[in-house]
């Protein structure tokens, strides 16, 4: 009788510590799940004297978007948008720590401090706006849709039936689904997914902006930018966190003077003539001081 007891005994306590076990493993989880949402905070936005006191300032470009922002051979960043951003981080006499993004996550990394500027060929829209500072204009785009040679896409009406390749987060993504809901639109994460989407025949054409796909076709032989310029001409700018007025104006007032160098135009001949060459007008592209002529 008394080895039962003893039995009893033991099995109430190890009922006792898996509960207990238990319990610990619920209070894990539900610190695990919480995790997410700590990872996504609003970080305070950075002022310049608190950026020039840091030494870096955190800069968020496309790292798979040439001509506009990319990896060389060297593992360096360049491109347009970078040109650009180096001569900030110059002006402002900090190094530069470069976040790379992808189309989708811009607004997020602006948004919550990631980035203290994004300067990853970023459209302005008004969607967009509400949710980051736009800076004043440094380049001015519409949209293009490239296409393989032997089926050559010329107008949206041709789209019907067929599958267009778009990036996610995208001006391209936003207007198709906007005004041509009858276009089936094929969504990537990542500009180089989408690039090997139509070079693998997953989908009919792809459009992004015109001064991509242009580039994009003059160095992939066998594609052809059929749609060169579709909906509003657009501008692209930098963002910054919603009311970091400080660095803002920083900004507006480092471009205004650039301006006057016309280093927007040295920016095109260093990072895009050697691409474009003959094709495109650097005056269609470039804009400088901020004012769209």
């Amino acid at each position: 009788m008394k080895i039962w007891k003893k039995i009893l005994k033991l099995a109430t306590v190890g009922v006792a510590v898996f509960a207990l076990a238990a319990c610990g493993n619920k209070t894990e989880e539900k610190t695990e799940a919480q995790a997410p949402a700590q990872e996504t905070a609003v970080a305070k936005a950075r002022t310049v004297q608190e950026i020039k006191d840091s030494g870096v300032i955190r800069i968020g470009v496309f790292t798979d978007k040439a001509p506009f922002g990319y990896i060389d051979e060297n593992g360096k960043n360049q491109g347009y948008d970078v040109y650009f951003t180096d001569r900030l981080a110059k002006d402002l006499g900090v190094k530069v720590e470069y976040i790379s993004l992808d189309p989708a996550s811009r607004v997020e990394y602006a948004e919550t401090g990631k980035a203290d500027i994004v300067a990853a060929n970023f459209t302005v829209t008004p969607e967009r706006a509400e949710k980051v500072d736009f800076s004043l204009p440094y380049m001015k785009v519409s949209l293009g849709v490239v296409s393989p040679d032997g089926a050559v896409i010329k107008s949206v009406e041709e789209l019907k039936d067929k599958t267009l390749i778009v990036s996610k987060g995208t001006t391209a993504e936003y207007y198709f689904s906007k005004n041509h809901p009858e276009v089936k639109l094929q969504k990537y994460d990542s500009y180089a997914d989408a690039y090997n989407a139509l070079l693998d025949g997953r989908g009919d054409a792809f459009s992004t902006d015109n001064t991509e796909v242009l580039a994009w076709a003059k160095s992939n032989p066998g594609f052809t930018v059929g749609i060169n310029s579709l909906g509003d001409v657009d501008t692209i700018a930098v963002a910054v966190q919603k009311g970091n007025t400080d660095l803002l104006n920083w900004i507006n007032n480092e471009i205004k003077e650039l301006g006057k160098e016309n280093f927007f135009h040295e920016a095109y001949k260093a990072t895009l003539e050697p691409i474009y060459g003959d094709s495109a007008d650097p005056d269609s592209i470039v804009v400088e001081g901020g004012e769209v002529k």
